[in-house]
């Protein structure tokens, strides 16, 4: 049987972590001693390697529940495991697409706004630098252009 302290050096977990996911119910202790330790069986430093390597691969604890779930009623959660492994991807490659937008438009912002003076709040602006950036010029237009032709 391991403490929590042993559990985490086995799985190279941190403590904490352990005790999260203890809290959460992705592992569970085997027994608790009278003054409150709670104890592991060395098949939750297996569970607990296995939670970390889902995490790394961007499943949620959520996602990683279900798919423990599964395993624990003799299911192959396989196939979910793709289908949401394939969701996330999509995701990510949107939030991608998404991200080099908005660098293009910080970065057109940026050389629109180095040749501009600095203002002073006057009750009706607050900076603007940011109330004269127009996503309708000309450049932003055939940017946007150029961003929806190449999907």
């Amino acid at each position: 049987m391991l403490t929590v302290n042993e559990l985490a050096i086995q799985a190279n977990a941190p403590a904490h972590v352990v005790r999260y996911y203890t809290r959460i119910g992705l592992i569970e202790p085997a027994a608790q001693q009278e003054n409150g330790y709670r104890l592991f069986s060395s098949q939750e430093a297996n569970r607990l390697r296995f939670i970390r390597m889902a995490k790394q691969l961007g499943f949620t604890l959520n996602e990683i529940r279900e798919i423990t779930r599964h395993a624990e009623h003799g299911e192959s959660p396989c196939e979910d495991v793709r289908r949401i492994i394939q969701d996330h991807i999509e995701e990510n490659r949107f939030r991608i697409e998404e991200m080099q937008k908005m660098q293009m438009r910080m970065e057109q912002a940026l050389t629109q706004w180095k040749s501009m003076p600095n203002g002073i709040p006057d009750g009706n602006s607050v900076c603007h630098l940011i109330e004269s950036f127009d996503l309708n010029t000309e450049a932003q237009r055939r940017q946007y252009h150029l961003e929806t032709a190449l999907e």
